[in-house]
């Protein structure tokens, strides 16, 4: 009966794992049992990091869309419920992106939920 080797394979799970792990500090890039462990952890920091990432712009945006709001003499929460109340269909991000490029049309969108509060 032949012997059967696994160099080929096992080589193959050492090159794929040694490939994650390229760019890590020391002993965790180049060492088998040390480099299981850090690229196992790294997987799991970046699937939650993905998760915080759209977290983390949300809060950014909406800090923007609050400093732009009390420009124009609006908190944030009232200038979201006047766009509700007003139909505007515009999201956090372009609201966002308007507050800080163009104040001016901030400033008419606030205006818009000023009035639909009033209404």
């Amino acid at each position: 009966m032949v012997r059967v080797k696994s160099a080929v394979a096992s080589r193959r799970r050492r090159k794929r794992l040694f490939k994650k792990a390229k760019g890590f500090f020391g002993d965790r890039k180049n060492h088998l049992r040390l480099t299981k462990d850090a690229v196992m952890k790294a997987l799991a920091y970046n699937y939650e990091h993905r998760k915080q990432k759209k977290r983390n712009f949300k809060k950014l945006w909406i800090i923007r869309i609050n400093i732009a709001a009390k420009i124009h003499g609006i908190s944030y929460s009232r200038l979201i419920c006047g766009l509700k109340k007003a139909g505007c269909e515009i999201n956090r991000k372009m609201l966002a992106d308007l507050a800080i490029k163009d104040l001016q049309a901030f400033g008419q969108i606030a205006q818009a939920a000023k009035q639909a509060l009033a209404a």
